[in-house]
């Protein structure tokens, strides 16, 4: 962290990190997929049931994957960290996280843990709202080092 940036304050706990514009766009886009090929497969006359029933399962998977990705999150309390992202969940004790890491060009949060590894914290991504992002990463990286072991935080970005 620049010396010239404000040190945010500590959220009040619990609290979700979530990309939220990213999950709205994604599950209208998903609903909207999902009304539309559906009413195209009731609509069309020279369909025979089984071609409707594989246009509607067509049109639920597309919107059981825009559902997947849209389930990251970053849910911060008293006792540490819980990691949702696409298909995995982790339990994270706020002494296992060294470092929370959001660099120019990085996707998303990485978080620096105790046993040598990193861990991808989908939860936290610059995608459309950077900004928030920031925010989020800053307020994330305040609660670990004020809770845990919390080394420095490296991060371009903030």
């Amino acid at each position: 962290m620049s010396a010239s940036a404000p040190r945010p304050e500590l959220p009040t706990l619990p609290v979700t990190f979530r990309p939220t514009l990213t999950r709205v766009v994604l599950l209208a886009v998903g609903l909207a997929m999902f009304l539309v090929i559906t009413v195209i497969a009731l609509t069309l006359e020279k369909l025979n049931p089984g071609e409707r029933t594989s246009f509607i399962f067509v049109a639920a998977l597309f919107l059981g994957v825009l559902a997947l990705l849209s389930r990251p999150k970053v849910v911060a309390d008293d006792t540490g960290v819980t990691v949702v992202n696409l298909t995995r969940t982790r339990r994270l004790a706020w002494e296992e996280i060294l470092r929370v890491n959001l660099r120019v060009g990085d996707p998303w949060v990485f978080l620096d843990l105790s046993d040598g590894t990193s861990l991808p914290a989908l939860g936290i991504q610059p995608g459309i709202a950077k900004q928030q992002a920031i925010r989020d990463a800053r307020a994330l990286r305040v609660l670990a080092e004020s809770r845990g072991t919390g080394a420095d935080a490296a991060t371009d970005n903030g």
